[in-house]
């Protein structure tokens, strides 16, 4: 790992960089984007999400605010780096990516 990436590990409180695990947490938020996405096409039936708006879902009895706007504007941004059943559950959803 570069010197300079060790200094911000060690400014931040870490000595080492996120393991697999926290690539899971990512997962895990993709899942609740999609469900607030899922929600919000059901109610509005449109994928068109305004960016500053956020969402209230409930996942196995938590609630959760998502910054779906916020959100659906990554998912856009970086979707080169999602796999292919990302791509494909947005796609059944009908997220328009332009």
């Amino acid at each position: 790992m570069p010197q300079h990436a060790q200094h911000q590990l060690r400014r931040h409180g870490r000595r080492k960089p996120p393991t697999a695990a926290g690539r899971q947490l990512g997962s895990a938020a993709f899942q609740r984007g999609l469900a607030a996405l899922s929600q919000y096409v059901e109610r509005e039936q449109r994928t068109v999400v305004p960016r500053q708006h956020t969402e209230q879902i409930t996942v196995d009895g938590q609630d959760h605010e998502v910054r779906l706007g916020v959100w659906v504007s990554n998912q856009k941004s970086h979707r080169d780096k999602l796999s292919g059943e990302q791509l494909a559950q947005l796609a059944a959803l009908g997220l328009d990516w332009t």
